[in-house]
């Protein structure tokens, strides 16, 4: 597919199983345009999220499953099946190379583009959230590669990208946590 140019665009999903590629304008009256309604999952698409070079968005829903968008050809190249509950938050890695995602059955993917599970994180383990996985998010350091999760266990955890080990187990909040973020730098 012939690249296209990411400079102005937005990826929405939706409770309508679709998401919208949007490129922005600089008309003051239609800010912005759909360029593309892309469609595939059976339920609700809870997160999306663009490829550091824009080519590709990851979706994940509530269906269970993961897709990979080419956004040039407006198709779905690749499905991700793993999960046996809600997918609530995708990733992707610095380099888009590796995928993680996070789901209602409690459960962390560590993923290649192939579409293969290379490693999932779960309570079985014993180090794994007792709830709902709520986000993930890498992290852009290099030198210490983490994956970093929030969950309705009320803690956030960071994790060794790695061997997908628990570095540490951050406590505190009093409720559900939502959602996490990391710095820019990847300096937690």
């Amino acid at each position: 597919a012939t690249p296209i140019d990411n400079a102005d665009i937005i990826v929405s999903a939706s409770r309508d199983k679709s998401i919208i590629l949007w490129k922005l304008t600089k008309d003051d009256k239609a800010y912005g345009v759909a360029q593309r309604r892309l469609t595939g999952h059976s339920h609700f698409v809870e997160d999306v999220v663009l490829s550091s070079d824009g080519q590709f968005a990851l979706s994940g829903s509530w269906d269970g499953e993961l897709r990979l968008w080419d956004l040039a050809a407006g198709v779905s190249t690749r499905r991700f099946v793993g999960h046996t509950k809600d997918v609530l938050s995708v990733a992707f890695s610095l380099d888009n190379r590796q995928i993680v995602s996070a789901s209602r059955d409690r459960t962390i993917k560590l993923w290649n583009t192939l579409g293969e599970c290379k490693y999932t994180i779960s309570e079985g383990g014993g180090e794994g959230h007792r709830d709902w996985v709520s986000c993930v998010r890498f992290s852009p350091n290099t030198l210490h590669p983490t994956i970093v999760s929030a969950s309705w266990d009320k803690t956030v955890k960071v994790w060794n990208l790695s061997n997908c080990k628990l570095r540490s187990t951050l406590a505190g909040h009093t409720g559900y946590v939502s959602t996490v973020a990391v710095s820019p730098d990847g300096s937690l």
